[in-house]
């Protein structure tokens, strides 16, 4: 049962962090405005998609920013308990320091909750809108610069068949210098090339351009050519080059179904889409830890009162988000297997939270 005390720290500490973010989301629009408001003007973009971009700024920059956000509303209200002599009264009491951290941890499991259910349906489609608009009205280059490098595009499409395109155009479904290969048992069955493949929306079929089919026989082969030719295929051109920010507008399910299509393609950014979907987890568990750091750092009352309490949290939230988009970065860019890059930062600022947390208790 929740004592009188704990339901009073745990209501400052939902009600300061509640605070944090209507203080920081407004000022974070203003500064966005600010940067963009030329390039909407310029580009004539509708009042309602600029309205509905701003809600899916307010979710995507909560949640991109929610362990500094967090951090920084326990240092804050802690070190006001403790200026206030309030956590020496209730250490005095005979209350141990252990027992003082319970309301601290049942509010860091319900924002914990809380954020890991918002990662698992609500950000990606905000994730989605947000990049959507960024790439279609703010960014050079527009729906082109979604797919990031559509050139040199190598696929496997299934267990027995590769797909190569040479480039790749969004815009009219279109791929320059194709070929598909088809092995049996790591042997080619036959090729075909075209030097160009384009996609029909109305029937569902594509259309080859100067059409050629190697079919490869026991003494010869058989070789078709056709300047035009209509087929199907069980692949969409799209899914050559998904969009660079593809992994992000996923919600659990579609992520895991997709990693694993992308995992048998062989796919290059697959450690990318392994970083988002484990940060989905090593996200909410930050709460537990930077709530444990927080109290360890702000429960003593200092000479320099709050403002000391606060520059040290605010360097050590920093340091944090920091780490987290190295590790993040490197994992993408490097051969650091992606669970270990993500949860590295979490390990690292456990280890600290238990070596203040220990300080803290004497």
């Amino acid at each position: 049962m929740l004592t009188i005390i704990d339901k009073y720290i745990l209501k400052r500490y939902l009600a300061t962090f509640a605070v944090m973010l209507l203080l920081f989301i407004p000022i974070g629009i203003v500064v966005d405005v600010s940067e963009k408001i030329n390039k909407m003007l310029e580009n004539k973009v509708p009042f309602m998609e600029i309205a509905l971009y701003y809600y899916n700024f307010t979710v995507y920059f909560a949640n991109s920013l929610f362990p500094i956000f967090l951090f920084l509303s326990v240092i804050w209200f802690t070190s006001k308990l403790a200026n206030d002599t309030e956590i020496i009264a209730i250490l005095s009491s005979g209350i141990s320091f252990t027992r003082f951290l319970r309301p601290y941890i049942i509010g860091a499991s319900i924002v914990s909750v809380f954020v890991l259910l918002m990662g698992f349906f609500v950000v990606p489609a905000a994730s989605e809108g947000f990049n959507n608009f960024r790439y279609t009205y703010l960014k050079g280059g527009g729906r082109e610069a979604m797919r990031g490098d559509n050139t040199d595009v190598y696929r496997q499409i299934n267990d027995n068949e590769f797909i190569y395109v040479n480039s790749f155009n969004t815009e009219s479904k279109t791929a320059f210098n194709f070929s598909l290969e088809k092995f049996k048992n790591e042997k080619l069955v036959h090729k075909i090339t075209a030097s160009r493949i384009k996609w029909n929306p109305k029937d569902s079929t594509y259309t080859m351009y100067d059409y050629t089919k190697r079919t490869v026989g026991v003494l010869n082969d058989k070789i078709e050519k056709l300047p035009q030719k209509d087929a199907v295929f069980t692949f969409d051109l799209e899914d050559l080059t998904p969009v660079v920010y593809i992994a992000e507008t996923l919600s659990l399910g579609k992520l895991n179904a997709f990693i694993e299509k992308e995992r048998e393609r062989g796919s290059s950014n697959i450690n990318v889409y392994l970083v988002v979907l484990y940060k989905k987890y090593s996200i909410p568990v930050s709460a537990f830890i930077l709530t444990i750091i927080a109290v360890a750092v702000s429960s003593m009352k200092r000479r320099g009162g709050m403002g000391t309490n606060l520059a040290i949290g605010i360097a050590l939230a920093f340091a944090f988000v920091f780490f987290d988009k190295i590790f993040g970065v490197m994992a993408e860019k490097s051969s650091i297997p992606p669970m270990l890059a993500v949860w590295l930062p979490n390990i690292a600022f456990g280890i600290l939270a238990i070596y203040l947390l220990r300080n803290a208790k004497r």
